[in-house]
Formats: C-alpha cells, sequence, structure tokens
C-alpha cells in the first residue's frame, strides 16, 4: 500500500459571511447559535477588536466565520438558516482579522 501526503500550495481561504440584506432576526438567532455552539464572540463584544462597526450584519459576519472556521469548513457550516454566504475575498479590516483555515 502506497500513502502520499498532498499539500495543496496556494489553495484558496475562503470565509462565512452573513448575506447582504438577510432578516436581521435570522441574523440575531443566528449569531446567538453560532456563539452559543463555540465559535469565539469575544472579538464583537464592546470592546472587542471586531465591535465596530456595530451592525447585526457584521457581528453575524464574524460569529458565522469563527463557527466555520471552528467546524474546519464542513460541508453546511456555513447556512445559517440560508442568511449567510462563502466567499473568497478576505473580509478583515483594521485590527479585526477574521479566522482563516
Amino acid at each position: 500500500m502506497i500513502c502520499i501526503n498532498v499539500m495543496i500550495v496556494g489553495a484558496a481561504k475562503t470565509w462565512c459571511v452573513a448575506k447582504e440584506g438577510a432578516d436581521t432576526q435570522a441574523l440575531i438567532s443566528a449569531i446567538n447559535y453560532a456563539c452559543g455552539a463555540g465559535a469565539d464572540c469575544g472579538p464583537i463584544q464592546p470592546g472587542g477588536l471586531c465591535y465596530n462597526p456595530n451592525t447585526i450584519q457584521s457581528h453575524a459576519s464574524y460569529a458565522f466565520d469563527s463557527y466555520y472556521q471552528m467546524k474546519k469548513q464542513a460541508d453546511g457550516s456555513c447556512d445559517f438558516g440560508g442568511s449567510a454566504t462563502i466567499v473568497n475575498t478576505e473580509p478583515s479590516y483594521g485590527k479585526c482579522v477574521y479566522p482563516s483555515f
């Protein structure tokens, strides 16, 4: 039996963010789910590096991505009731750095 270890160089990174125009209540519920299920939501708390802009959309995007990366980008881990989407453009800004796998 031959085993070959393959390292993919330059593989596209992906992030999970809130969909534009997603329902506010759906985003709030999904943030609560992601944070309750182990996502690192400290950065979106008051005083955190990703607190501003203080919008549901922004906070949801960070929480969704933290959860998605924690789950090692597993299929279905970026859905949140249809309020999330996978992107190839890094959403980090300023000192707010989104996790990546």
